[in-house]
């Protein structure tokens, strides 16, 4: 039996590589498209700004654009080790999102089927209805995107981070040690150099979960020790917000409900629905469950803060339609949608009913995995992200 697991194992992994192969091509090619040529851009991506707003304009916003300009050195000026890098991210984020499958699940060790799901949860897409919205991926809210560098790199540390975060919240109340008040705080740091993004959304679900751990009576000094982590990733923050929104940019926030949303969607609100329709599903089934479970009720008001940051905030100057407060939420779905996959492969099969609600949600889930994979093999194929 163990063997047949290993030769299982054996396989996936083969699939992960052909995936991270895969990107390195994608990649590769986004990096060098032409983003001026007229009609649909092969290859269309965000990427081949963020490398000239680095190498020509010398403009550092963000701790990849280092990553960036080194790798443009060590490779004689060629975009090859960039999307080297990008692709063993991607490959990276499989691996880092087995063991968020493995933490939600409570799986005592990984096997195939969790690489599986962790593979799997690195395609779904939102379920694509045309007279919704006509653009697969620009009219909808997805988890999983491949033509942000940025958002790719920052998903990979801030997975890592939520797993330090739940390693280390049980714990606190007897203390840190300096070791792992740093790795977290390091984490924090990192991740926010990257895209402030998952700061917005997990700080203050997090400060949320200390109040009421103070309520309880934990010692405010321990809840101090272990929220002062967060501290460091708020002075880099003040640092983008300085590079981002300072008074030479022309830039700032606003408040405008639903105007990000609207940009390209028919109908919005039906835009939201399909994009989590799996995971709005078992939540109705589990709803019961929720707060029985911080682990579980820490992913969900993640989600509904991210939900409202990218319905109300906007930016204002020559970013406004760019939906830069979107990114939160998009990360806050692959984690909704790992929870909920959780969730859906460990639902009982024993009555017909619990048979016939694990064929009905495998359905769904199945059309966003259909819609992810269809997405990512034209993309590969030469398509731009706004492909309908």
């Amino acid at each position: 039996m163990k063997r047949q697991q290993k030769a299982s194992r054996f396989v996936i992994h083969g699939m992960i590589l052909l995936y991270t192969v895969a990107c390195l091509w994608l990649f590769y090619h986004q990096s060098v498209a032409d983003l001026s040529v007229e009609g649909e851009i092969p290859y269309q991506s965000d990427l081949p700004l963020h490398i000239s707003m680095i190498i020509e304009n010398g403009w550092y916003y963000s701790f990849t654009a280092y990553a960036y300009k080194l790798l443009y050195v060590l490779f004689r000026e060629s975009t090859f080790g960039i999307s080297l890098f990008l692709a063993l991210t991607a490959g990276a984020t499989v691996y880092a999102t087995e063991r968020l499958v493995c933490h939600f699940g409570r799986f005592r060790e990984a096997t195939w089927y969790t690489l599986l799901l962790a593979l799997s949860l690195n395609f779904v897409m939102p379920c694509y209805v045309n007279m919704v919205g006509e653009f697969r991926y620009v009219s909808y809210q997805s988890g999983n995107i491949w033509h942000n560098s940025t958002y790719l790199c920052m998903r990979l540390v801030a997975v890592l981070t939520l797993l330090c975060y739940w390693k280390l919240e049980p714990k606190y109340r007897e203390g840190l040690t300096l070791r792992e008040w740093c790795g977290f705080a390091l984490l924090n740091i990192v991740c926010t150099g990257i895209k402030p993004s998952f700061l917005l959304v997990f700080s203050p679900i997090m400060g949320l979960f200390l109040l009421v751990d103070l309520i309880r009576k934990v010692p405010l000094t321990r809840i101090l020790v272990f929220g002062s982590a967060l501290l460091p990733s708020g002075l880099v923050l003040l640092w983008q917000n300085a590079v981002l929104f300072g008074e030479d940019t022309g830039n700032g926030i606003g408040i405008r409900p639903w105007y990000s949303f609207s940009l390209h969607t028919e109908i919005p609100k039906l835009a939201v629905v399909c994009s989590l329709l799996f995971c709005g599903a078992v939540l109705l089934v589990y709803i019961k469950d929720l707060w029985k479970d911080k682990e579980t009720l820490f992913p969900v008001l993640m989600s509904v803060l991210g939900f409202l940051e990218a319905l109300c905030l906007v930016e204002s100057g020559s970013r406004g339609v760019d939906g830069n407060f979107l990114w939160g939420y998009s990360f806050c779905l692959f984690v909704l949608f790992t929870l909920c996959a959780v969730k859906w492969v460990r639902t009982d099969g024993k009555t017909w009913q619990q048979k016939a609600l694990r064929i009905g949600l495998g359905i769904l889930y199945g059309w966003h995995l259909y819609c992810g994979l269809y997405f990512f093999l034209r993309l590969v194929c030469g398509e731009g992200y706004w492909m309908r």
